[in-house]
């Protein structure tokens, strides 16, 4: 990795990323940004899993099940958090309009008034659609917990990470291709 920066994300959704049921997400930020908006610090980064709002109410029907399982063992005490996956961000489409956001929601784990409300909060900045090339490492690496991984923010430094991982691509480069452009081609069309 060039550096060890990481982006937190629902741990549910890092595991629909991991799994390579999804190929993107949707980021405008977190409340405690250092900035006003969200920008992609790094093309390559480690997945976070954060546990903080995962609601499941904001999850299709289908991947309810799995916000259970993820959060299975986990309390807000947990001594370690661990990191399972890197990503190579391909793409960081800016979407202004509900439309563009309709046309994704076969392409992620969200419901249509998450993404919705995503949207529409800090009206004046873009929601973010990046899609992303996942890797999953050989071998997870338990972090100590630290204060700077937790609370409402996009990205994070972490500590105590080798400086290379053995990893291997979640999707072959064909699959991914397809996929990838499937998405480019749904929102091109709004």
């Amino acid at each position: 990795m060039d550096r060890k920066i990481a982006l937190k994300e629902w741990a549910v959704a890092v595991k629909a990323l991991t799994d390579g049921r999804q190929i993107m997400v949707l980021r405008k930020g977190g409340i405690a940004e250092e900035t006003r908006d969200f920008r992609l610090k790094s093309p390559r980064f480690f997945l976070l899993p954060a546990y903080e709002h995962q609601r499941a109410e904001l999850l299709k029907e289908e991947y309810r099940d799995e916000l259970a399982a993820v959060l299975e063992g986990w309390t807000p005490d947990s001594p370690d958090a661990e990191i399972a996956a890197y990503a190579e961000a391909v793409d960081d489409i800016e979407i202004r309009d509900q439309e563009t956001v309709d046309a994704l929601a076969n392409y992620h784990i969200w419901t249509d008034t998450f993404t919705e409300e995503r949207l529409k909060w800090k009206r004046k900045q873009p929601l973010h659609l990046l899609l992303l090339r996942v890797y999953k490492l050989d071998h997870p690496v338990r972090l100590p917990m630290q204060a700077v991984y937790k609370g409402c923010k996009s990205w994070v430094d972490l500590e105590l990470l080798p400086d290379s991982a053995a990893a291997k691509p979640v999707l072959d480069d064909g699959t991914f291709a397809r996929r990838a452009e499937e998405i480019r081609r749904a929102i091109a069309r709004q």
